[in-house]
């Protein structure tokens, strides 16, 4: 029980400092989108302010891994855990391993900070440097083999995978291709998984098939939009399954889910992963499957609700976004267990509150 509280502790820490980003970062890529923005590829000057914020956005986005990892590494390691954390992230961000290997590495880099600052011992003289280069030098090495020789190399593997196989099912069983679509989309709410898919829609709608794209873009709003219903079904019957901060969160996620932008559910998943992901998950994968089915194509790559008139056959897409919700949130809904005390107090006593230290240089003296 204790191991398990500490680590929701250590999560509900990250969560509380990465928020602000993904509200900041998700509002910015929103109303870029929607005032005709794209992401700025070449910097020579002329700047659109519209694709200013869509790349701001987008670039804060980037910074989820880093700062969910520093976060948790500062939890469990206290200040020693911050730069190893970061560097993990970043190196999380750049193999495409997304926000859940972010986490991972910050649990990793602070208990492997944690065990060095317990047992390195040092000569006197050299205490002083312990904390400030011993330390953050040592793990960050040793994070660094972890992240690109035991994390990265399983995780290119698999992306390659299911590019292959995503490859073979376009063209054969509609329904089924659709349903993993879907949940590939869905599952990691813009990581790895969801890039592969993505890309993948991407590429076929180059081609002319604008399908997947349908499915990308349902799926992208089925978590945000279906933890908002298991919230207004918990209301309805009276079960409470989120913390005050869960709710306030979600209060962010369903605007940013309007607009396509899926890691507005990260600080809720965060807590409850498997739950959340795999509820997500099904959903994405029953409104994918029905998408394909119905042939819904959609000409645009991204934009959420907004060029949703754009597609094809509009009132279908949204009967199939509506179903593939209802499904996520029902199975929230019945599965989550009960918010506790317990839950509340651990949840308003994460650390991420603390007030900082306080320097006082009062009693600092100069010699003459």
């Amino acid at each position: 029980m204790i191991k398990k509280l500490q680590l929701r502790k250590h999560a509900m820490t990250a969560i509380s400092y990465m928020l602000p980003l993904v509200v900041a970062a998700g509002l910015l890529i929103a109303i870029g989108n929607l005032t005709g923005g794209k992401v700025m590829t070449s910097f020579k000057g002329d700047y659109f302010l519209p694709s200013v914020l869509t790349t701001l956005g987008v670039w804060g986005m980037g910074l989820l891994a880093p700062v969910i990892s520093a976060a948790i590494a500062y939890s469990i390691a206290d200040r020693p855990g911050i730069a190893p954390g970061l560097l993990s992230g970043v190196i999380s961000y750049n193999i495409g391993a997304g926000f859940l290997g972010g986490m991972l590495g910050g649990f990793i880099t602070g208990w492997v900070v944690a065990a060095l600052v317990k047992y390195i011992k040092v000569p006197v003289w050299a205490e002083g440097l312990k904390p400030m280069m011993i330390i953050p030098l040592l793990s960050s090495l040793i994070m660094a083999g972890i992240m690109f020789y035991v994390v990265g190399q399983p995780i290119v593997v698999a992306t390659n995978a299911m590019t292959s196989f995503l490859n073979s099912m376009q063209g054969s069983a509609k329904f089924v291709f659709g349903g993993i679509m879907g949940a590939m989309a869905a599952f990691d709410f813009g990581g790895p998984v969801n890039k592969v898919a993505s890309l993948f829609a991407d590429g076929l709608l180059l081609q002319g098939v604008q399908q997947p794209e349908a499915i990308k873009i349902l799926a992208s709003m089925v978590p945000p939009f279906g933890v908002t219903i298991s919230w207004v079904l918990a209301i309805l019957f009276k079960r409470k399954i989120y913390t005050k901060a869960e709710e306030d969160n979600i209060k962010i996620a369903f605007p940013m889910g309007i607009v396509m932008i899926t890691e507005g559910v990260i600080p809720i998943a965060a807590v409850d992963l498997v739950r959340v992901v795999a509820a997500s998950s099904i959903g994405a994968a029953v409104g994918g499957a029905l998408s394909m089915t119905w042939d819904i194509k959609s000409p645009v790559p991204s934009g959420g609700m907004f060029i949703v008139p754009a597609m094809n056959k509009p009132l279908l897409f949204c009967l199939a976004l509506l179903i593939g919700s209802i499904v996520t949130g029902l199975i929230l809904f019945f599965t989550k267990k009960t918010v506790t005390k317990d839950d509340e107090v651990l949840e308003s006593g994460n650390g991420a509150n603390e007030p900082e230290e306080e320097i006082d240089l009062d009693d600092i003296k100069f010699d003459e």
